[in-house]
């Protein structure tokens, strides 16, 4: 290919990356709220949240872009460029996803470690901060790990609206130079060394938040049973 044709595809890459990063926030936020809902004592935020991850997590993100782009502004009057177009559909998409990842871990946390946030006369928010969170953040980052992963190849969705990213990029390489085989190999490669920065940074993520915390990362069976094993929010026993 020539320097012009290379400096497209790093321009689609780049655009990738800004994708990425941009729903990645979003769907992380939205995984928060919407999964540490789905434990609230209220029967009516539980049901709200469940709502709106069932409608989320049953509907096709290829169809949420099409409606973000192409339904919402002739409705309300009003455009979003193709990046925040396609960060909000995938964002909340994958929210959804992320939501069912957070409420299980929350609901994984040990009930003695709960029941030790109430004896201590800690609010919700205070048995959530000081209890709950810091025990199952280290559990939810290989499911985010799997789910970031995911949502980058999802990002290759918004060339259906002409953004120029690197599935677009991509083909209008091919296009170019009337060459399938040579070029979606490069961008197959290129998706692979993305996704394997990224889980290389989850893996190192994943290491430093157990720091301390749970079982270590890649323990055996052997050594987790000559660990001291904990009563609740007491100390340990032999």
């Amino acid at each position: 290919m020539t320097s012009g044709l290379w400096e497209l595809v790093l321009k689609g890459v780049w655009v990738t990356i800004q994708l990425l990063v941009c729903s990645a926030l979003l769907a992380a936020a939205v995984s928060f709220v919407v999964g540490v809902a789905r434990t609230h004592r209220l029967w009516i935020v539980r049901f709200l949240a469940g709502f709106y991850t069932e409608v989320f997590r049953g509907t096709s993100a290829l169809v949420m872009i099409f409606w973000v782009f192409f339904v919402l502004p002739p409705a309300f009057g009003w455009q979003l460029v193709p990046l925040w177009a396609g960060t909000l559909a995938l964002g909340l998409t994958y929210g959804a996803y992320g939501s069912e990842i957070v409420r299980g871990a929350l609901n994984a946390v040990d009930p003695a470690q709960k029941e030790g946030g109430i004896a201590l006369s800690f609010t919700p928010w205070q048995r959530m901060r000081l209890i709950l969170l810091p025990q199952a953040v280290p559990e939810m980052i290989p499911p985010f790990s799997n789910l970031l992963i995911e949502l980058l190849k999802g990002t290759a969705l918004v060339s259906i609206m002409g953004m120029g990213d690197l599935a677009f990029s991509g083909n209008l390489v091919r296009l170019a130079l009337q060459e399938s085989a040579e070029i979606y190999t490069y961008i197959l490669l290129i998706y692979f060394v993305i996704a394997f920065l990224l889980t290389r940074v989850m893996r190192g993520l994943e290491k430093k938040l157990k720091t301390g915390v749970g079982k270590p990362v890649g323990s055996t069976p052997a050594q987790e049973l000559s660990r001291p094993q904990t009563t609740g929010v007491g100390g340990a026993v032999s």
